[in-house]
C-alpha cells in the first residue's frame, strides 16, 4: 500500500541562472543546462498551489564526472528551492569506489529526494548503493509507490526499477495505486512510460540516455534512435493537455549530469541539465525550451519484449564476469 508523507513548505520564489538563454533556459557553472516546464494538464486542478519538482538523473559520481559539477549540480537545485528532488537513476558509474562522496552529495540536499535506480548502480553492485542512497536520505521506489503532501496537497510518486537489467515490475508497482491522486511516475528508461500512461500514471520523469551527448546534426537521434532503438531520446515526448490526439501521456527524458564513460558533451540538447517542473500549472503557463516531440519510432510489443531480453542477458554476463573477477577496491 502507497503511504503518506507530510513535507515541509519550499519558498516558491523563481531564482534565475547565470546566463538566460530564452525559452525557459539558463547556462550555469560548468556547462549545465537549468531548464524549465510545466507538468501535466491533469494536475491542474487538484494542485492549485504548484508543487515544484527538480529533476536529476545520471549523475554518474564517479571518476568520470569532476566533483566540482556534482557541487555545482546541487547548488543549482539548492537555489531553485524545490518542494522534493527527484533522481533517475544511475547514481554511479562502474564501482563502490565513491559511495561515500555519493552519500556526502545526498546529504546536501535540503528537502526530501525519492530516486530509482539504474542499470550502471546494478552493474557496480545495487546493495551497495542503496546503503549510500540511505546514509543520504534518499528514499528509492523499488516498484512501488508513495504519497507525499505538499501544502495540504496530495502527490503521488511511482517508481519503477531499472528495467534495462530486467528489473522492472510495472504490476508491482502500480499495486495498491490511488487513481484519485495527482500521480508522477520515474523509470531510467523513458520507454517504461507507454505502459504507465496506460494505467494512469500521466507524466512520466526518466534519464538514461545522457541526451546522446553529443548532439550536433542530431546524431544523437540517429545513434540512440536508429542504432540503439529508443523511442525517446531527450525531452518531452506525448501529450501532456487532456484530449489531444496520439499519445495519453508524456514523458521527459532528462539528459544528465554526469557521463559514464566519456565526459565530452556536445550541442544543446547533449549539455549536463537539471530540469524543474511546476506541477499544476498548464503548458504555455511556463516558458519552456520546447514543445512535446512525437517518439523517433512507433512502439511495438515484440521489440520491447525483446529489447528487455537482451538487456537482461547482458546484465547476467556482467554478473557473472564480475563474480568471477577481483573485486574492486
Amino acid at each position: 500500500m502507497a503511504r503518506t508523507q507530510e513535507l515541509g513548505q519550499a519558498t516558491s520564489g523563481k531564482l534565475s541562472g547565470n546566463k538566460p538563454l530564452g525559452n525557459g533556459t539558463s547556462l550555469e557553472r560548468h556547462g549545465i543546462r537549468l531548464r524549465r516546464f510545466a507538468g501535466s494538464a491533469l494536475y491542474t486542478d487538484k494542485l492549485p498551489e504548484p508543487i515544484r519538482v527538480a529533476h536529476l538523473t545520471d549523475i554518474h559520481v564517479g571518476l568520470v564526472t569532476p566533483m566540482k559539477v556534482q557541487t555545482a549540480g546541487i547548488d543549482i537545485v539548492l537555489r531553485e528551492k524545490p518542494d522534493i528532488v527527484v533522481i533517475t537513476g544511475d547514481f554511479v558509474c562502474h564501482s563502490h569506489a565513491f559511495l561515500t562522496d555519493l552519500s556526502a552529495i545526498m546529504k546536501r540536499i535540503d528537502v526530501p529526494v525519492f530516486g530509482v535506480l539504474g542499470n550502471h548502480d546494478y552493474w557496480a553492485g545495487a546493495p551497495g548503493v542503496r546503503t549510500a542512497l540511505k546514509r543520504g536520505g534518499v528514499e528509492l521506489l523499488s516498484n512501488q509507490s508513495t504519497i507525499i503532501e505538499v501544502r495540504g496537497q496530495k502527490l503521488q510518486l511511482v517508481g519503477l526499477d531499472d528495467a534495462y537489467t530486467g528489473h522492472a515490475d510495472r504490476q508491482k508497482a502500480l499495486k495498491g495505486m490511488a487513481r484519485d491522486i495527482p500521480t508522477l511516475g520515474l523509470s531510467h528508461i523513458a520507454e517504461e512510460a507507454d505502459g504507465l500512461w496506460a494505467n494512469g500514471v500521466p507524466f512520466v520523469l526518466s534519464g538514461h540516455t545522457h541526451g546522446g551527448q553529443l548532439t550536433v546534426a542530431r546524431l544523437n537521434e540517429w545513434a540512440l534512435g536508429r542504432l540503439a532503438g529508443h523511442r525517446y531520446v531527450h525531452g518531452l515526448y506525448g501529450r501532456r493537455e487532456a484530449g489531444q490526439p496520439g499519445e495519453h501521456g508524456a514523458v521527459y527524458v532528462g539528459a544528465g549530469l554526469g557521463a559514464a564513460v566519456v565526459p565530452i558533451r556536445m550541442g544543446d540538447r547533449g549539455n549536463r541539465e537539471i530540469a524543474i517542473f511546476e506541477l499544476g500549472l498548464r503548458p504555455g503557463q511556463v516558458p519552456e525550451h520546447h514543445a512535446e516531440q512525437l517518439a523517433l519510432n512507433p512502439p511495438s510489443q515484440v521489440a520491447e519484449e525483446l529489447a528487455r531480453a537482451l538487456a537482461h542477458e547482458r546484465f547476467q554476463a556482467r554478473r557473472k564476469r564480475r563474480f568471477h573477477a577481483p573485486r574492486e577496491q
